[in-house]
């Protein structure tokens, strides 16, 4: 089992099953104990989802299960898209600047923080506005996080703009406020999939969109440097179809 792939089914059946001793993940892993032990306390990111009780008993943070209680610890705002549709731009601003502050994000506004929070939120809007006319008020219950910070190691953290988790996928969004294409933002991108597959465990699919506001009736896919994968780009008036690409909206009318 490769690194990526045994830390993420530690982590799973950690925040699956509180309450587990190193030597029963090891067990229902089939892993060596020492494997296991030698994950849970080197692994940064594993050391900020996880804790250990005076029982020597593991417990996760985050609930791998809607709703992933515990996630609002690492997000300036977390909520069902119905309360987010429900709240003004500046209850939502309050809440998201609050939530910041409490995990530690830097607000210096001095590189239009501040705007791009509302521009983000913009988007998100229209993104639900046409997903609740297009295909129903199911996504109301979807969750949504924005600002979403962990920490890799020492001087590296997984920053996510806004995540959209529906039954079984998780939209990674990352927005720019551009109208052209940049290969070092697609690669951006693409490199938190990795940590949020470990977040969020092995029942959903982490999708990674790159979001270009300033541009306008455009949705593409984009090689993600020398790699054979590749991820959507498009606009913030396009991002329904991005989404569509994946859930099938439109194919079931």
């Amino acid at each position: 089992m490769k690194t990526h792939e045994t830390e993420q089914s530690i982590c799973a059946l950690i925040c699956q099953n509180s309450g587990l001793k190193a030597r029963e993940i090891a067990k229902e892993l089939g892993l060596d104990h020492q494997t296991v032990n030698h994950i849970l306390f080197s692994s940064p990111l594993m050391k900020e989802l996880c804790w250990q009780d005076r029982e020597y008993r593991w417990h996760g943070i985050v609930r791998q299960a809607r709703p992933h209680i515990g996630l609002q610890e690492f997000a300036g705002y977390y909520g069902s898209v119905g309360e987010f549709m429900d709240l003004s731009e500046e209850a939502w601003l309050e809440r998201l600047t609050e939530g910041c502050t409490n995990i530690g994000r830097n607000l210096n506004d001095t590189r239009g923080l501040f705007h791009s929070f509302r521009d983000c939120r913009t988007q998100m809007r229209r993104l639900f506005d046409d997903l609740l006319e297009m295909a129903g008020d199911a996504c109301l219950n979807w969750e949504l996080a924005f600002e979403l910070r962990l920490k890799r190691s020492r001087f590296v953290r997984i920053y996510a703009d806004v995540l959209v988790i529906t039954e079984n996928k998780v939209f990674s969004l990352e927005f720019k406020m551009k109208d052209r294409i940049d290969p070092k933002e697609v690669l951006q991108s693409a490199k938190y999939v990795p940590y949020l597959e470990i977040v969020f465990g092995p029942s959903y699919e982490v999708i990674p969109v790159l979001v270009l506001t300033g541009a306008a009736d455009f949705f593409d896919f984009c090689p993600v440097g020398e790699t054979d994968m590749v991820l959507p780009v498009c606009s913030g008036d396009m991002l329904f179809n991005a989404f569509d690409e994946y859930l099938g909206f439109l194919n079931r009318q």
